[in-house]
């Protein structure tokens, strides 16, 4: 990747290595949202309904590598329709949050995890990848600008944020399987409330038996809209099921439990275990679930990572010895599944309470997030 062009660019040092990183030039908006119209939607935000003022954007093409960071009015991208996005796929992204302090503050977790997690997408679908430095300067870059749009709770009960959006998309002019020679890469900002309606009550899920989400050497552990994409008939399966979410299968054996069509799973054991199905290659690798296994052993839970079985979620389940399952993810936080909901059968309660387990686990990530907790593990990066 060639270095940003001179004039105007910040220098960051490791230990290990040097990152020349571009300062945004700012293009404010002259219509932005009338303080009114903002307020009445920071009082009701829903999830993904609304956005800010602005958006960042950065350009890459093979002959001059990443050029023209800038922060410009939010508003419609002009693509042309041969655009290799529309035609092949070609795109990535990310969803964190930002999260306002009881002092005013605003802060963001674990974005270079998500900014990691966003390179090994990148490689997945042959796009140019992104430093670390660049894509947390975008963010902060975006959040200092519209740090207005960023809720405040009311109090510790009320679970609002301001969801960030980084993708990339494959852009220009051509039609032809093969990477594309120019890439954009935006990211957008969204205030929001809690994911699920009623935050914090389990929830019941459908379990998948004529879908799967990814396959062995697929783009499972990349964050791509194929995967997404790929979920919608059975998301809509659940639904009509009278299920919130959808839980997939393995895709050679169609009995190794995955993951959700956008959270990653746990199973709380009578003996302190706690398990996550073990990575893959076909699960993504959530910020959130590696922060519940950090959490966890600090509550004195034993973390296993491991293949489990839907005849085991079953049998446990009614057996007593998994006590709790909950789902994770960095929309959701944390939600307790109250049922799985099979083609044959029920395995749990759909009117069951929340599990101790996954209370503690959530309000201890929560109150991170929130700055309510000491951050121990450096988690928590300010942005305005």
């Amino acid at each position: 990747m060639r270095g940003w062009p001179p004039g105007g660019r910040r220098f960051h040092a490791t230990e290990t290595n040097a990152v020349s990183t571009p300062e945004f030039c700012i293009r404010p908006t002259t219509t932005p949202v009338a303080t009114n119209v903002r307020q009445e939607i920071l009082d009701n935000p829903g999830f993904g309904q609304y956005f800010t003022d602005h958006m960042a954007h950065v350009r890459w093409t093979k002959t001059d590598g990443w050029h023209g960071a800038e922060l410009r009015p939010y508003g419609p991208l002009t693509m042309d329709p041969a655009s290799p996005v529309l035609h092949y796929a070609q795109e990535i992204f990310e969803g964190l949050k930002a999260y306002r302090h009881a002092d005013g503050s605003v802060w963001s977790f674990r974005p270079t995890r998500n900014a990691a997690r966003f390179r090994q997408s990148a490689r997945r679908l042959a796009l140019p990848e992104l430093d670390d430095d660049t894509f947390v300067e975008s963010i902060r870059t975006l959040v200092a600008q519209d740090a207005v749009w960023v809720p405040t709770p009311r109090d510790e009960t009320e679970e609002c944020s301001l969801y960030i959006r980084p993708f990339m998309i494959a852009n220009g002019r051509f039609l032809g399987v093969k990477p594309a020679a120019e890439v954009d890469y935006y990211v957008i900002a969204s205030p929001a409330a809690s994911y699920f309606k009623g935050a914090g009550k389990p929830i019941s899920i459908w379990l998948s038996s004529h879908y799967n989400r990814a396959a062995p050497g697929g783009t499972g552990a990349a964050k791509c809209g194929g995967n997404y994409a790929a979920s919608l008939v059975a998301q809509q399966e659940a639904i009509d099921n009278g299920c919130e979410q959808v839980a997939f299968l393995d895709a050679a054996e169609n009995k190794w439990v995955e993951e959700l069509g956008g959270m990653n799973l746990f199973f709380v054991y009578a003996d302190g275990r706690l398990v996550t199905p073990a990575l893959t290659g076909t699960i993504l690798e959530g910020v959130t679930r590696d922060s519940v296994l950090k959490l966890a052993e600090e509550i004195g839970l034993k973390p296993e990572e491991r293949p489990i079985s839907v005849d085991e979620w079953r049998d446990g389940v009614n057996s007593g010895t998994i006590t709790e399952v909950f789902a994770c993810g960095t929309a959701a936080v944390i939600t307790t599944i109250g049922a799985l909901v099979t083609e044959k059968d029920t395995i749990g309660d759909p009117e069951r309470s929340n599990g101790p387990v996954a209370q503690q686990l959530r309000k201890a990530l929560l109150d991170i997030q929130y700055g309510r907790a000491e951050d121990k593990h450096g988690w928590l990066t300010q942005l305005a």
